[in-house]
């Protein structure tokens, strides 16, 4: 039921006869009868009172379209926070995978160097081991920083696809 009032009208015409045929005979007095028959209904339906059900459920309804929205709203705003925070996380991945880069160079660079000092006899083979180690362990910080950046990449592509 609804806020407005409803009229309704049906029509039915049809055969009233317990056999096919539009005009048959009375068994009883002998005299012809008609066996179409018809009836017209009108329904007029008027709310007076519904204890309030139908302002309810427009209330409901209209609570549940403003928890949408702000549903919404929310998703949007984490979406922003996401979208903000992963591309932070990308840049700062690259800006130290960058300075990584630049320590294992510096490594390569400093065993060089005293691999040649060693060579010449002014080092010992202690420095050597030492200058291989840091080597090592600035090579596989820069491992670790590569895949630091893929993941901060691959974090920010979900949101993105594919750049």
């Amino acid at each position: 039921m609804g806020f407005c009032h409803r009229l309704s009208l049906d029509y039915f015409l049809g055969i009233d006869a317990n056999r096919f045929a539009t005009r048959g005979v009375d068994a009883g007095t002998g005299l012809p009868i008609n066996n179409l028959g018809y009836a017209a209904i009108a329904t007029l339906q008027l709310p007076i009172w519904d204890w309030g059900s139908n302002r309810s459920k427009l209330k409901q309804a209209d609570l549940r379209r403003e928890q949408t929205r702000v549903e919404l709203s929310f998703a949007q705003r984490q979406l922003l926070a996401n979208l903000r925070t992963f591309y932070s996380e990308a840049q700062t991945a690259r800006q130290q995978l960058d300075s990584l880069s630049r320590s294992a160079e510096l490594a390569a660079d400093s065993l060089r160097l005293i691999t040649l000092r060693y060579q010449s006899g002014e080092a010992t083979v202690l420095e050597v081991v030492d200058a291989q180690n840091t080597l090592n362990m600035s090579r596989n910080a820069f491992n670790d920083g590569q895949a630091r950046y893929r993941m901060a990449i691959a974090n920010l592509q979900t949101l993105t696809g594919n750049f």
